[in-house]
């Protein structure tokens, strides 16, 4: 047998069916632009007539000093909403500049409620979770919001939450976000760029023909009765996607988790390539885990880098150069559409081929192994999506079998 004849033409084969693929990547960010054009228009829901509004709890776990921390936790404080709104802040240790910048905040804002839980003990191998475990025994109000720390919201957050949650059938909801650069530079909007032009849209296509079951860290409401119903926090101790496992025991009650058709703002807080290219790599590494099959199938939204592959090999022809442009043409039209669906500020095009030859990369990196780095500290994810901690690994690896 000539393996060298058979991998000649292997090769020759494989250029054609970059080329499918990439035809495909065109065709589908055809379709998620009409999606995303679609989604965004949708009629946001009031809340019932003769329902007062509802008290509400914001929970917002922190860890560190992130970048416009004050900013951002300061939108959360200045709603135009009508109930009565405890915000609880919650670190697991006592030396955390966050303490600082929430003592300003109680400052700034005396009449607001804001709480703040300084509990160190730890429930699992999910710091965020656990910090969520100690931060639940000051709950006060029927209903919850859970939000990340790097959110940025506007003033009608809250009604417009509680007004989904409100709807018959509804037991959770959750928010699409967008990026927010907090430096200028092209490391920030590369990361927007990563949200804007391919997370989103990739989610509103997925929920729109029902491939799809989200649920964000970004924000998810729910009531108490469903957090006790759940289990409280301490279910989801061990889980990286701790946001996607809420979601689904949600559902699981017998309800709907939701999406609203408008968008919360992320901050990208990377000022290196080698900070976002960590980052990303922990999200792909989730995604893979909580679904291998979409995650495999996904690699259709990379139209373009496939496309430069199959330029690039034998028996190729100007074909695939011509593809690639229209991959790149499709990518800067679904760009423009998510801009006016969701009212974004634009984005530089020029930067859209580095991104997604920077995202292909990570994608494909995210099959080699289940290592990921969060908050400093290291983990393996296992099949269940089990969070494992590095350290716990290696005292496996040396205690003595029996």
């Amino acid at each position: 047998m000539d393996w060298t004849s058979l991998a000649s033409q292997a090769l020759l084969w494989l250029s054609p069916l970059c080329l499918v693929i990439a035809g495909a990547g065109c065709l589908y960010g055809l379709a998620a632009a009409l999606f995303v054009t679609r989604y965004g228009s949708r009629r946001a829901p009031a809340l019932p007539a003769g329902i007062a509004p509802p008290a509400v709890t914001v929970l917002k776990p922190l860890c560190g000093m992130e970048p416009n921390l004050y900013e951002n936790l300061e939108t959360v404080i200045r709603q135009d909403y009508a109930g009565a709104v405890q915000i609880v802040f919650g670190v697991q240790n006592t030396a955390d500049p966050a303490i600082g910048v929430v003592h300003a905040l109680r400052a700034a804002y005396p009449d607001a409620r804001i709480d703040l839980v300084v509990d160190g003990r730890q429930h699992g191998s999910n710091r965020k979770v656990s910090n969520l475990i100690n931060m639940a025994e000051a709950i006060a109000h029927p209903v919850i919001v859970l939000a990340d720390s790097d959110m940025v919201v506007e003033p009608d957050y809250l009604a417009r939450l509680v007004a989904e949650l409100a709807q018959p059938g509804v037991t959770g909801v959750t928010c699409l976000y967008h990026g927010v650069p907090a430096f200028r530079g092209p490391i920030g909007q590369l990361a927007a760029l990563a949200i804007d032009v391919q997370f989103l849209p990739n989610v509103v296509m997925g929920v729109s023909l029902g491939l799809a079951k989200p649920c964000f860290g970004s924000t998810v409401a729910f009531t108490r009765a469903s957090l006790d119903a759940m289990g409280g926090f301490r279910r989801f101790r061990n889980d990286l996607a701790d946001d996607y496992a809420v979601g689904a025991a949600l559902r699981d009650l017998g309800g709907r988790v939701v999406i609203p058709s408008f968008t919360i703002g992320h901050t990208c807080v990377d000022t290196e390539v080698s900070g976002l290219w960590r980052h990303e790599l922990r999200w792909n590494r989730t995604i893979r885990t909580v679904d291998p099959a979409g995650y495999a199938g996904s690699v259709v939204t990379h139209a373009f880098p496939i496309a430069l592959i199959g330029a690039l090999l034998p028996g190729a022809g100007t074909a695939a150069l011509g593809m690639a442009a229209l991959a790149l043409a499709c990518r800067a039209l679904l760009c423009r559409q998510v801009e006016r669906a969701f009212g974004l500020p634009s984005h530089a095009t020029w930067l859209l081929p580095i991104r997604d030859i920077l995202s292909f990369l990570n994608f494909s990196c995210a099959f080699l192994s289940g290592a990921v780095t969060w908050k400093g500290h290291d983990y393996h994810v296992v099949a269940d999506g089990t969070l494992i901690p590095d350290a716990d690994l290696g005292r496996d690896a040396e205690a003595p079998t029996a």
